[in-house]
């Protein structure tokens, strides 16, 4: 039997509804539930399905998860108007849309509540805050993930007492959401609340909120995250180390060079191997060009001497990476660490047949920086041997820089 992770890469639909449809396993139906709501295939082939096990599934769990991809395919109203038998309108003034689903929100099946607080928050009218924050206090926990998912979309800051409360929540994923929002919206209190997880004896919910400060587009939370990379768990240590990097993503062009600043001198003041191990983890496993560049970046700048094999030969990995400006950072973050190991890592990728002209033509230009006599050497016959005329022009300059040719 093909595995759903072969179906998703194949993007067979016919094969993975099969599997929502009528697969005796609670997991494999849900994960074909979250597959469906983000494979590339037309409403018509997915929508249906989904419809159909939002309402019909023995699961919470995949009940839960088809409606989060009917909400991802933005076609969550449909499963609203087949549970109400009316017709939710999907254009129109947001006012107006968000007060009908105001109005399901109240309703006794909790699948229809999930739903409409879906809705409310992919709307983003504020019209629907005060609804939402009432639900943040509803009986199913399921209900109140999505209650504080959608204020977090809203981005309302009347909700962030409502959302302080629930930080201590029985349900875990009720936590996350809340954390998650007080993120998004932002300011003081918010901080402030989040602040306050830091210390909590629960490794997940220092783990969340470790994820929720990544989601301050300022340097606000530099110094709690900081703190954090020293703590007990790795997992949080990681997660810490995440929001570093899309704190980067997120600041504002006029603050990022000085949070940059900020950031470089407190990280490379200690040599912290989780940082390193997972900024590496983010260069070969991440999938957001943002989250690489600023990973690339930030690796040439903290890499104490107690890391810097590993550092650079992840670095000289992604040197013909898709992504031009992940390559470039990876070529500076590389003369930044500088020492005899980006000598030797350089000249490998220079007599690997294998790497390709853009990655050699990065290493060559490289060692112009960081190369000693070795180098010099290699680069003189590297001129003489190789066809490729932007590899010649990187040498050329290179060999300009360790003294010229013998």
């Amino acid at each position: 039997m093909t595995s759903l992770f072969e179906l998703e890469k194949t993007g067979d639909v016919d094969q993975i509804t099969s599997l929502l449809t009528n697969s005796n396993s609670e997991p494999v139906r849900r994960r074909a539930a979250d597959i469906l709501g983000e494979v590339d295939a037309s409403d018509e082939e997915v929508v249906g399905p989904l419809v159909t096990a939002a309402q019909s599934d023995s699961s919470e769990t995949v009940r839960a998860a088809a409606i989060d991809a009917l909400d991802q395919r933005h076609a969550v109203e449909r499963l609203v108007s087949a549970l109400t038998g009316e017709e939710i309108p999907t254009d129109g003034a947001e006012w107006a849309r968000a007060e009908a689903l105001v109005e399901t929100l109240s309703a006794d099946q909790p699948e229809l509540r999930m739903a409409s607080a879906n809705a409310l928050g992919r709307i983003g009218n504020k019209a629907g805050t005060k609804a939402l924050v009432k639900h943040l206090r509803d009986p199913d926990q399921r209900v109140r993930a999505r209650a504080a998912r959608a204020l977090g979309r809203i981005e309302d800051q009347r909700a962030i007492s409502a959302l302080r409360k629930r930080l201590s929540d029985e349900s875990v994923e009720v936590r996350r959401e809340s954390a998650d929002s007080l993120g998004r919206i932002g300011g003081d209190e918010s901080l402030a609340a989040l602040l306050d997880l830091l210390d909590d004896e629960s490794e997940t919910v220092r783990r969340i909120a470790a994820n929720s400060l990544g989601n301050f587009g300022s340097a606000e939370p530099l110094d709690a995250l900081v703190s954090m990379l020293t703590d007990e768990s790795e997992t949080v240590r990681r997660a810490a180390v995440f929001s570093l990097i899309e704190l980067l993503s997120n600041a504002p062009g006029q603050k990022s060079h000085e949070l940059r600043e900020r950031m470089v001198e407190k990280l490379s003041a200690n040599d912290h191997r989780s940082v390193v191990d997972s900024l590496v983890d983010i260069l070969e496993q991440g999938n957001q060009p943002h989250q690489r560049r600023n990973a690339a970046w930030l690796l040439g700048r903290v890499t104490g001497e107690n890391n810097r094999e590993a550092a650079i030969e992840a670095l000289a990995s992604v040197l013909d990476d898709d992504d031009g400006m992940t390559a470039q950072f990876a070529a500076t973050s590389i003369a930044e660490v500088g020492g005899e190991i980006a000598e030797d890592v350089l000249l490998e990728v220079l007599e690997d047949p294998e790497t390709s002209g853009s990655a050699r033509a990065k290493a060559a230009f490289t060692l112009g920086k960081v190369g000693g006599e070795r180098a010099r050497r290699e680069l003189d016959s590297l001129i003489d041997e190789t066809d490729d005329e932007e590899v010649r022009k990187r040498a050329f300059s290179a060999l300009s820089k360790l003294g010229g040719r013998g």
